[in-house]
């Protein structure tokens, strides 16, 4: 695209096709976490998590992808739907003038390096998502374009687009300090990157220096550096957020086992009023379908790592326990019908 034809753009324009996919995909994926338990004005951090989101136990626990799927996550529908009129606004605008592919990069790797400095400087602090630091790359490039163009565009037209971007990203950012939960790292990180591709990548329609080859490399190479510090400053995970989740499973894992032996202990003591089956067939189930199943759930839980920072390490120590409980009980009970010679009084149940 060529700076004369920058005035055709405006509101009216049509959306192109990877903004309007980028738009539609963002929107489809919070929909489809909606039914995976997220809330429509706000999601917890546990589900965040789930789908992918940015926090240092987890993403520096060797899970990179969350640098990633953490930009196609967001919050609540207010979230994402600042987020999705900024792109429409910018992302039509930036997307006929650097093409297609190119503004794809532009996005993608804003997004990714907007999240790579909230992971080093949140750390382990928050768990952060959002489209945001991906369409700051798109203002960050909008205004290197504008800024190369300038003598080659009306007087006009280079304010409006200029310093509307400018003003637009800089009252946004200094919200970011105001106004707390907002992921201030991410949208700078993602805002620089955006102008440091955008200059690697502007369009030779628009270039007239014959030093600017210099120009790129010098920028590109402070932008390498940059990027190699961050990754030689990446935070010290809390706790391991794959030990973390272990524990979670285990003890939805007890709650399962736990409805079920007190199912089974129910209909065992039904079965021994009806007579139908003796004491010793009795504590026969009772140790195979209750206390076995609560002695593998406690062996399983204390193989698990005893890490006092994790969230759970209480909900751990506290499952372990019940289960022991129950199933010195339910072995209890088992002996207690083995040695007596008569159906005794109703056993206490584990």
């Amino acid at each position: 695209m060529t700076p004369e034809h920058i005035t055709s753009i405006s509101f009216r324009a049509p959306v192109p096709p990877i903004t309007k996919g980028l738009i539609a995909l963002n929107v489809l994926v919070f929909v489809v976490m909606l039914f995976g338990g997220a809330g429509f004005w706000h999601s917890p951090n546990t589900v965040q998590l789930t789908w992918g989101a940015n926090f240092a136990p987890a993403t520096a626990d060797g899970q990179w992808w969350r640098l990633f799927s953490a930009m196609f996550l967001h919050f609540g529908a207010l979230h994402l739907g600042m987020n999705m009129l900024a792109l429409w606004d910018g992302g039509k605008l930036v997307e006929r003038m650097f093409g297609p592919g190119r503004f794809l990069s532009i996005y993608l790797l804003s997004g990714v390096a907007g999240n790579l400095l909230s992971l080093v400087i949140q750390g382990n602090d928050a768990v952060s998502g959002g489209a945001s630091g991906a369409i700051f790359g798109i203002y960050g490039a909008l205004l290197v374009y504008v800024w190369f163009a300038r003598h080659q565009m009306q007087t006009q037209e280079f304010r409006w687009l200029f310093w509307g971007a400018l003003a637009f990203s800089a009252l946004t950012i200094g919200m970011g300090y105001i106004v707390p939960g907002i992921d201030n790292s991410a949208h700078i990180g993602g805002f620089l990157t955006g102008m440091v591709i955008a200059v690697i990548l502007l369009p030779s329609a628009i270039l007239t220096s014959k030093y600017f080859l210099l120009t790129q490399l010098l920028i590109g190479t402070a932008w390498v550096a940059g990027l190699f510090a961050l990754l030689t400053h990446l935070p010290t995970p809390k706790y391991r957020w794959q030990q973390e989740v272990a524990i979670q499973e285990q003890v939805q894992k007890l709650q399962r086992i736990d409805q079920q032996a007190q199912g089974k202990w129910r209909q065992i003591m039904l079965e021994g009023r009806e007579g139908s089956v003796s004491f010793d067939e009795m504590a026969a189930q009772i140790d195979a379908q209750v206390s076995t199943p609560y002695e593998e759930s406690f062996e399983t839980l204390s193989a698990l790592p005893e890490d006092p920072k994790l969230p759970s390490a209480a909900l751990l120590e506290q499952a372990k326990a019940y289960a022991l409980k129950r199933s010195e009980a339910s072995k209890a009970a088992a002996d207690q019908l083995r040695n007596v010679p008569f159906m005794p009084a109703k056993p206490t149940p584990p």
